[in-house]
């Protein structure tokens, strides 16, 4: 055998008894473990940690007033939505808004070349200072023929000719004014005004195109977001709870956010649809919000709450006190350190809080939590909520210390 090979040997018989002493230190260490575990165990069982009382959480019954909702889903719209088109044929030369931008209403949003129609409300006027001049000399001859009819200068035919023609030059002052008005309404339409005060959406026209009266596409959409409006629809199971409460006063409506507990703005019920629709069984309702914050947008999808009545002085409990069995809804009554199971009557509930209509009073103390091991007349502790007993608060370590001195009173 060569040095190199009797080399190898020996590295090989080291790493062996390395791992043999590895291997029996991680088994000492194991069996100490089960061991201690199993003593554990036992010491447990003779405290009674299975046998002995259930641990629990309570809540106190209580009183309040409870909101009754009504949930559903709608979709947001704008309290008004315009297309600002054009009334007038020309050329656009400016635009006034930003896209985006809030604009009252009356805002010039944009303007249209007005050369042809400032032509034509001058050629108005100019038309009616013509027939004004010649209304003032036939009302001078007029006056001069009545004049002379006194006299038998002229004839009283002459005199009712002139009369005639001073009307119809006064009719015809009035049709000139007419005309006045006419051009100025005509000139006004090459200043596009926002007709109600909103949001400018994108901008459909730019500067330089020839508009016209006829279009369709228009210069901007123009949408009011504050207010805003929401339809939503409920169940026809619930049509006739909503009127009777609406028939009352105006009804309460709030919008939810994404996590369904969030409010994202409040307001009112506007109108409840005249009719059901008969393929989803559900009927539409519009409520006004303020939207201060811009929270609602158009066309969006929000959950929506209508508050329809509160229960005055209800007892409430926690909702997860509620359990259910084959005789119904109930819940585990705490007192003297004992529990005791009393059916209940809940009106409703949610993720929070139910309504108990019968079964239990204010102030009684109701199981929340620990209901694993839970029989009627089982003997618990009451928790904190961090979960450590209130009146056993140190008994593990009265416990742990008489282990101790038993052991050494043994040794």
């Amino acid at each position: 055998m060569t040095a190199e090979q009797m080399n190898k040997t020996r590295r090989y018989i080291v790493y062996g008894a390395v791992a043999a002493v590895l291997l029996a230190i991680a088994g000492a260490v194991y069996m100490r473990g089960d061991s201690t575990h199993h003593s554990s165990a036992r010491q447990g069982r003779r405290g009674g940690g299975l046998t002995g009382p259930v641990p629990v959480l309570v809540s106190e019954a209580r009183r309040a007033d409870v909101p009754v909702y009504l949930d559903g889903v709608g979709t947001t719209q704008a309290l008004k939505t315009v297309t600002v088109l054009p009334q007038v044929d020309g050329k656009l030369i400016k635009v006034h808004f930003r896209e985006g931008q809030d604009v009252p209403q009356g805002f010039v949003l944009a303007e249209i070349d007005p050369a042809t129609y400032q032509a034509a409300y001058d050629q108005a006027v100019a038309k009616k200072a013509q027939d004004e001049a010649q209304l003032a000399n036939a009302k001078i001859d007029l006056e001069r023929y009545t004049r002379l009819a006194q006299t038998n200068a002229v004839t009283a035919q002459q005199r009712d000719t002139q009369r005639a023609l001073v009307d119809q030059l006064t009719a015809q002052v009035k049709q000139d004014q007419a005309a006045i008005d006419s051009a100025a309404t005509t000139l006004g339409y090459t200043k596009i005004v926002a007709p109600v005060a909103g949001r400018t959406g994108l901008r459909l026209v730019d500067e330089g195109n020839i508009v016209h009266a006829s279009a369709t596409t228009g210069i901007v959409v123009l949408t009011q977001l504050q207010p805003i409006s929401v339809v939503f629809t409920l169940p026809q199971q619930v049509l006739n709870r909503v009127n009777a409460a609406f028939a009352k006063g105006a009804l309460a409506v709030e919008t939810l956010a994404s996590d369904n507990v969030t409010v994202t703005d409040r307001g009112m019920l506007r109108v409840v649809d005249n009719i059901v629709d008969q393929t989803t069984g559900t009927v539409k309702l519009k409520a006004e919000f303020p939207n201060p914050d811009l929270q609602l947008w158009p066309g969006q999808f929000v959950n929506v709450r209508l508050l329809i009545d509160t229960l005055k002085d209800a007892i409430v409990v926690p909702t997860a006190a509620v359990q259910r069995g084959p005789q119904g809804t109930f819940v585990y009554a705490a007192s003297d350190n004992k529990v005791a199971v009393k059916n209940v009557t809940i009106t409703q509930q949610d993720d929070t809080q139910a309504v108990v209509a019968s079964g239990i009073d204010a102030g009684e103390k109701i199981v929340t939590s620990g209901f694993v091991q839970l029989t009627d007349g089982a003997a618990i502790t009451i928790g904190t909520a961090s979960g450590a007993p209130q009146d056993n608060a140190n008994a593990g370590e009265r416990k742990r210390g008489e282990g101790k001195r038993k052991r050494s009173e043994k040794q």
